[in-house]
């Protein structure tokens, strides 16, 4: 007798369709939630790190300088003081770089506000002096200003740390709000997922009630769930990705194309070139990889729960 005759074998059950139908009105409605979802998070990292990464820079430009002011007052020649302020700056350790406004270029700093064509010979305007600090150099900012209030009258130091401080502030609450809306679009996805996968086991509901009294393990039913809404969260997430990445590829794009523009380079002075960088590309594949994971997490969480309250 072979060894076939004497162990025979039963074979196990071959479905030629699989338990979740791959085609359906909800896995189609699930792609288009979840590309929705996967492109909505991707803009939002996006833009926190445009925002991050120009604040970065604003507050290292702001940073290495400082500025003079010095008032307008009766009997004071403001071209001698500004001449002296710039002596005390240039000879102070640490400076790098200075100059001084003249008065017209000091008046042209104010027609953004007032506009052009006025005659702003009558008015008190103050002059400026821009000192930059010296590459790797530390100078120290109290002496400086006590040393111009001493020798010039009238001039005050300006180091913008106020200005500083509210730049890294609105960068900690853009990052703040970020990862608020995030948290928001992954639970609204792992509602999303929940609902659908309840709708998929209520239509396979004889199929699974079968599987279920002939032994099927609730692993093995959970399972065929999760690899379906897995390939479903995939398809989705790289749908919405790339298109998030095709918009800020286009953005980058557009803003070379204006860069010689008034326009472009006021764009460009606050959000930079519209490029997110290797990182932010990392970051959008990393959204991806993680609404496909919450997918298939969710699914697999709920076809257990539900057969665990079968059994």
């Amino acid at each position: 007798m072979s060894d076939e005759a004497r162990n025979p074998t039963v074979a196990l059950p071959r479905f030629e369709t699989p338990l979740v139908p791959r085609q359906s009105i909800s896995g189609r409605a699930l792609i288009a939630v979840t590309a929705i979802m996967t492109f909505l998070a991707s803009i939002t990292v996006g833009a926190v790190i445009l925002v991050s990464q120009a604040a970065s820079e604003w507050q290292s430009d702001v940073s290495r300088e400082v500025t003079i002011q010095i008032l307008p007052a009766p009997r004071r020649d403001l071209d001698v003081a500004v001449e002296k302020a710039a002596s005390v700056a240039r000879n102070f350790p640490g400076i790098g770089e200075v100059r001084p406004y003249s008065k017209e270029e000091s008046s042209k700093l104010l027609e953004p506000w007032l506009g052009s064509g006025l005659s702003l010979s009558e008015l008190p305007i103050p002059r400026l002096i821009v000192v930059k600090i010296a590459a790797g150099a530390a100078p120290d900012i109290p002496q400086l200003r006590r040393l111009l209030s001493e020798q010039v009258p009238g001039a005050t130091l300006d180091d913008h740390r106020g200005w500083i401080e509210r730049m890294r502030a609105m960068s900690g609450a853009a990052v703040g709000i970020g990862i608020a809306i995030l948290v928001l679009m992954i639970a609204a996805t792992v509602l999303s997922v929940t609902f659908a996968t309840r709708g998929a086991m209520a239509t396979n509901k004889t199929v699974i009630e079968v599987l279920h009294l002939v032994g099927a393990k609730n692993g093995f039913i959970a399972g065929n769930f999760q690899r379906h809404f897995l390939l479903l969260g995939l398809e989705g997430g790289a749908i919405g990705g790339g298109a998030a990445v095709a918009l800020f590829a286009l953005a980058a794009l557009v803003s070379r194309w204006f860069s010689g523009t008034a326009g472009g380079e006021q764009t460009a002075a606050l959000f930079g070139s519209f490029s997110i960088g290797v990182a932010g590309y990392l970051a959008v594949l990393t959204q991806v990889i993680l609404i496909a994971g919450v997918t298939a997490v969710t699914s697999r969480q709920t076809v257990n729960r539900t057969l665990e309250s079968i059994d």
